[in-house]
Order: C-alpha cells, then sequence, then structure tokens
C-alpha cells in the first residue's frame, strides 16, 4: 500500500444497493367495456424504513456526485447526519439505516479530510461493526464493503486504525455476499489497485463496470462508474 495515499484520508463511502423485495400487482382495467382485457401492472411496495433509506440514498447522491462545492456539500451532509440518527433511533434493530448513517458518516470525512476526520470515521466504523451484529447480510453486505473501504483508506496505528489485513478481509465477504455488486467490486478492485496488485485489480474494477444497473439509483450508478473509469485509466 502506498502511504503518501492512505494519508490522504480520502474515505469514500460504500454506495450500495438496497434490495427492496416487497412487490404487488395491480389489476387494473384499462377500458369501460366489459368485455376488456385486463392488464398487470407491477407497483413497488416499499415499507416505511425502505422509504426513509431511499430518501437518504438520493439526497447522499447528490451530494457527492452534484454538489462541487465543499462547504455547500458540508452544509448538506451535515443535514443529512442528522436526519440519518432520527431515522436509525426509529429502527434501533434494524440494520439498514444504521449503514447508511454510518456511510453518511464517512463521506463527510472524505469532504472534510485530515486528522479532523477520523472522529466521524471511528464513529462511521462502529456503526458498520452494530450492522453486522444485528445482520451482516443487509443491504447485500454492505457493512463488510464500508467497513473494507475504511479500514484500506484510513491511515494506521499510530494515527488512525488503517489494516490492509483487515481490509482485504472484509472485502472479501461482502464480495461472497454479493459477488456482482458494483461496490464490493470496484472497492476491492480499488483496494488491489492501491496494493499494488494491478493485474488483479484490473479484473475487479472491470467487474464492476459491467455490473447490472440499479433502477432506483441511477445518479449513483453513474457517479460509480465514472469512479471506476478513472481507477482503470490510473492502471
Amino acid at each position: 500500500m502506498k502511504k503518501s495515499y492512505k494519508s490522504k484520508l480520502l474515505l469514500s463511502a460504500a454506495l450500495l444497493a438496497v434490495s427492496f423485495p416487497a412487490m404487488a400487482e395491480d389489476n387494473l382495467d384499462m377500458s369501460q367495456d366489459a368485455d376488456a382485457s385486463v392488464q398487470t401492472e407491477e407497483v413497488v411496495v416499499l415499507s416505511p424504513m425502505e422509504q426513509d433509506i431511499v430518501v437518504l440514498q438520493k439526497e447522499w447522491a447528490r451530494i457527492k456526485y452534484q454538489l462541487s462545492d465543499k462547504e455547500r456539500q458540508l452544509s448538506a451532509i451535515h443535514s443529512l447526519e442528522e436526519k440519518a440518527a432520527k431515522i436509525s433511533a426509529k429502527y434501533p434493530k434494524k440494520a439498514e439505516p444504521i449503514i447508511w448513517e454510518g456511510i453518511i458518516l464517512s463521506t463527510d470525512a472524505g469532504i472534510v479530510k485530515g486528522l479532523s476526520a477520523l472522529g466521524k470515521v471511528k464513529d462511521a466504523r462502529k456503526l458498520f461493526e452494530k450492522a453486522l451484529e444485528i445482520n451482516p447480510k443487509a443491504l447485500d453486505g454492505s457493512a463488510y464493503t464500508s467497513l473494507g473501504s475504511l479500514y484500506y483508506q484510513v491511515p494506521g496505528w499510530p494515527i488512525g486504525f488503517g489494516d490492509d489485513e483487515k481490509a482485504e478481509g472484509y472485502l472479501k465477504k461482502a464480495l461472497t455476499i454479493n459477488p456482482e455488486g458494483i461496490d464490493p467490486n470496484y472497492f476491492y478492485g480499488d483496494f488491489l489497485a492501491q496494493d499494488g496488485r494491478e493485474k488483479e485489480a484490473r479484473v475487479y474494477l472491470e467487474r464492476a463496470l459491467e455490473a447490472a444497473d440499479r433502477p432506483s439509483r441511477p445518479l449513483a450508478d453513474a457517479g460509480r462508474r465514472q469512479e471506476i473509469k478513472a481507477a482503470l485509466a490510473k492502471l
């Protein structure tokens, strides 16, 4: 691992796919004629918690990929942190809101950079660890992806808690749960690239680039693919 890279404390949050399995079908009468055929339309039914998470996802993507001014980013992410904390408190036994609270804290640290960001990074780590205790498979193993990304991007002792061995272990666990996902493949590929393992890195980065779109997260996917292309270009 290149120490100069790690010292920058660029804390990319893990942009994690949310599975919403609850689906419903409505039979719609498309005509006043009694003999008219009835067509079926799929409707995604979200629980209140899932609706809250969608709000966090969309605002997170807007802040990360559409706001270029640092002050505006910080103002927006601080507001989102407050909202995420309230949602986590509303569902204390659910891993998904806790993961997103951690992602948002990590993103804040990535905007701030430097030693002053370490406090929020440590708080994010605790949240991801808590989420793993509740449900390690939540959000397709996103807590593993997020922890892995922190461990390889945070400086090691005595400054921070960075640890390449732990990073690789967490990222590999994420891939066992979501082997074709855009985020676990991107972060593992980026880790390998920073560790000087370019040939292996290309495999995972290309797999991330070819990952299926997440229909509910077009902005996040577009932003992530730009990051993947930039990482591949460096190789």
